[in-house]
């Protein structure tokens, strides 16, 4: 079996590698995404850092690829939907760099605020700049945590060791679940109003692009300072120029970019008040050593002995059982995902219900699948069908499931309801054929979903010219429907259509939607 290496990874996995029998491995960095979808079908196994990106285009030249790994956390780079309908397991080593991000983010914060990048400038330039670079304490400041996972955690408990007043914000975990650790849960705009400082600790996904933006720094205490070692686009740049220019920010520290590497006229290169570093979060000699060492530690053993370890599209299953789930699992795991982008509030109860004929399966990782795609949008780069469980159980989540041997509509029937602190959301779902998964009732509508694809979900009134006038608007903007299911509330007044459209429907035409005299509500979701 042949294993690539295309990033850079630490000599440890190398090693691990070329001490197993049975395996070839070849690293060869650097190459352009036209050498490497010209190679790539010669290779069982494929490990990357952040700069291969694995796209759908290269995953079709891939004919013999069983498995990717990421020496890190993040899978940005990896497409995972294309990944999984290839038969491809995606994994990475979500442990390997916790303490590593989170002592750099230390790190920035005290190089940020007794300005130890400058001095050290000035001195190297013959200047004696003492005056103009006085700093602050940290002492009794307050650290406004946003995101408190593995590295958010971490950063608050070191940030106490300081002496430091620890807000955290964290609308997944129980406020109850903050206190227990010792720290003071809050909600974001509190934290923005009393923070000296904030760091950012959150996946980025389409909720968190760009959620440090002009209208939250106007929020945010008049000379706070920022640091971010995420992920670049989490804070919008160009408005944190604009605050660092006028003083509304006293400083930023930055260890990600929107583009990496970021453009030699990028803006804040020239700014006296910001610290910045080429991502260096996950840079330690410790850090790459233990994530080279685990990945390759996961690839050996899977390709060995089929056994899966931190994947994040498939779980830990015999392959004869996987294979009769695997319909189940993306249907649930689908399942979970909608609701997610749908329900609102703090998640508190999750059950699942399996009616009908699933032959004797066992559907306790269907259970998981559903938890993994619930949990997927608010942690994108911890959750896997391995600690999803652990995962909802630590954010104050109650899980049930239970199974009936009769269903009275379909040959076999997944219906899940999810409870929040605002609202309780309904989704079922069956498998026709094979292994074709539909969504059939939303809430109280009867409907007929394919769960893929760029998705619209909108409630109107059930009255003559409603549905022409959304298909109206656009053809307007010219977004092409190429499926369109029509589902009535049971008392009649009101319609749910779905439409499934070949790109995505924008922010603008949204609110030219939700504007039409018959629309009550519209939501836009990605399957």
């Amino acid at each position: 079996m042949r294993v690539l290496v295309s990033d850079k990874l630490g000599e440890a996995g190398i090693d691990l590698f070329e001490q197993e029998t049975g395996i070839d491995v070849d690293v060869k960095t650097g190459l352009s995404p036209d050498e490497l979808k010209s190679i790539i079908g010669d290779y069982d196994a494929l490990v990357i850092r952040s700069a291969t990106k694995v796209t759908e285009d290269l995953l079709d030249s891939a004919q013999n690829l069983k498995v990717v790994g990421r020496a890190g956390i993040g899978l940005d780079n990896v497409d995972i939907p294309a990944a999984t309908k290839k038969g491809v397991v995606v994994m990475n080593t979500p442990g390997g760099n916790v303490v590593t991000t989170a002592e750099h983010t230390i790190a920035l914060m005290m190089s940020l605020t007794r300005n130890i990048p400058q001095g050290t400038a000035s001195l190297k330039a013959g200047r004696w700049d003492k005056k103009n670079l006085q700093g602050r304490e940290i002492m009794d400041k307050i650290l406004g945590v946003i995101g408190f996972g593995k590295i958010g955690s971490v950063v608050a408990d070191r940030a106490r060791g300081l002496k430091m007043r620890v807000m955290v914000y964290d609308p997944v975990i129980p406020p109850e679940t903050i206190e227990k650790k010792g720290f003071e849960p809050v909600s974001l705009e509190a934290l923005y109003a009393a923070a000296d400082y904030i760091t950012v600790h959150v996946p980025k996904s389409k909720y968190t692009q760009g959620m440090i933006d002009k209208a939250a720094i106007e929020k945010m205490k008049p000379g706070v300072m920022l640091i971010n070692c995420a992920r670049g686009g989490i804070v919008d740049e160009a408005s944190l120029k604009d605050a660092l220019e006028s003083g509304r920010v006293a400083g930023a520290a930055m260890d990600v970019f929107e583009t990496e590497p970021p453009p030699t006229d990028h803006p804040m290169l020239s700014l006296e008040n910001v610290v910045l570093t080429p991502h260096l979060g996950a840079s330690t000699i410790e850090a790459q050593t233990n994530v080279a060492v685990a990945v390759a530690q996961q690839i050996i053993e899977y390709l060995k002995n089929n056994n899966i370890i931190n994947a994040v599209n498939v779980p830990s299953l015999p392959g004869n059982l996987l294979e009769k789930l695997q319909p189940y699992l993306s249907l649930a795991d689908r399942m979970g995902s909608m609701i997610a982008q749908f329900s609102t509030g703090q998640l508190k109860e999750a059950r699942v219900e399996y009616d009908g004929d699933f032959q004797g399966l066992d559907m306790s990782p269907v259970t998981t699948a559903f938890l993994k795609g619930l949990l997927d949008p608010m942690l994108p780069d911890e959750i896997n069908m391995i600690n999803a469980p652990m995962l909802a159980k630590e954010k104050g989540i109650r899980v049930s499931a239970s199974s009936s041997s009769e269903s009275y509509e379909f040959n076999n029937l997944i219906s899940a309801q999810v409870i929040s602190t605002e609202e309780t959301y309904r989704v079922a779902g069956t498998v026709f054929g094979k292994a074709e998964p539909r969504i059939v009732r939303i809430n109280d509508f009867r409907i007929e979903i394919v769960p893929q694809g760029h998705l619209t979900l909108i409630h109107n009134r059930d009255e003559p010219g409603a549905i022409g006038s959304i298909g109206s608007t656009l053809g307007e903007n010219g977004i092409n429907i190429s499926r369109m299911q029509v589902g009535r509330e049971a008392n009649g007044e009101n319609n749910i259509i779905l439409l499934r459209t070949d790109s995505t429907i924008s922010g603008s035409i949204v609110d030219q939607i939700r504007a039409l005299p018959k629309v009550k509500n519209i939501k836009i979701f990605e399957l």
